[in-house]
């Protein structure tokens, strides 16, 4: 083998080795909560949910800047605790679940800010169109389950906000609402 062939596999397997240093979660559907809140007419703030939710995360708690999180939302299952408006907005006028049935958001850059805080930005999907937004994280804890010790869990909330205009729900001036979303995040997940 030449001297650079050498070089060549043991940087290889250096970033092979370096690559390993993440773990991988799956995020605990049944404990995924994601919630949205948005101005409505400036009475109150109209809040809402997301009732189906999965994805993924890779967490490198020596370097979190070689982490990464995936998320997918199931348009439909929102729930505002009324089921006329629930509808309205599954409808084209919101969120157009039939012809979108997923929201999503991959990171693409992660900064940490403080010892168990950071900043994720990622591309967001919603409704087809797909824009940057970035979220203010904190890490909670990770542990071996109290009656499982061989099942790992770590947990992240996770809160920012974008304009619902900029991703086409246009209908929002029309009810008074907005036109900032604000998302509110938590989840669980499982090591693999």
């Amino acid at each position: 083998m030449k001297l650079s062939g050498f070089f060549a596999a043991l940087a290889g397997v250096l970033m092979a080795g370096s690559a390993l240093a993440a773990d991988a979660y799956d995020i605990d559907p049944t404990h995924a909560w994601v919630g949205f809140k948005t101005n409505h007419a400036g009475w109150s703030l109209a809040h809402g949910a997301f009732n189906t939710v999965s994805g993924s995360i890779s967490f490198d708690k020596d370097d979190v800047t070689k982490s990464s999180v995936e998320i997918t939302i199931d348009a439909a299952s929102v729930d505002t605790n009324d089921e006329k408006r629930d509808t309205h907005l599954k409808s084209p006028d919101f969120l157009n679940a039939e012809e979108f049935p997923q929201i999503t958001f991959k990171s693409t850059a992660i900064e940490k800010t403080g010892d168990k805080t950071g900043k994720v930005t990622g591309d967001l999907t919603l409704l087809g169109t797909t824009k940057p937004v970035t979220l203010d994280v904190t890490w909670h804890n990770e542990s071996p389950l109290p009656w499982d010790a061989n099942t790992i869990k770590t947990g992240f909330s996770a809160t920012g906000s974008f304009s619902g205009v900029d991703f086409g729900i246009t209908k929002m001036a029309d009810f008074g609402l907005g036109p900032d979303i604000t998302l509110d995040i938590d989840v669980e997940a499982v090591k693999k």
